[in-house]
């Protein structure tokens, strides 16, 4: 290498560490946000499988205690 070119090389060099550091701060950032986004999305959606299966629950225990059962469950025992 020409001893002559070495300071552009260096400062060339410099200028892109300076913007891959940018890029990745910038990436991380967006990551750090799609994760606390997962994070939500993962806390609602227990809430409302939670809530279904509850509601679920509370329907069959209602059905049991009344005594009877659904169009879908009786045309399955028919079937068997």
């Amino acid at each position: 290498m020409d001893p002559k070119h070495t300071g552009e090389v260096l400062k060339h060099l410099e200028k892109e560490s300076e913007i891959m550091m940018d890029a990745y701060r910038n990436m991380s950032h967006e990551l750090h946000k799609l994760q606390v986004e997962e994070e939500m999305l993962m806390r609602k959606f227990y809430e409302v499988m939670s809530a279904q299966g509850s509601s679920k629950k509370n329907k069959d225990g209602e059905n049991i205690a009344n005594g009877s059962e659904k169009e879908e469950d009786q045309a399955l025992v028919r079937h068997q």
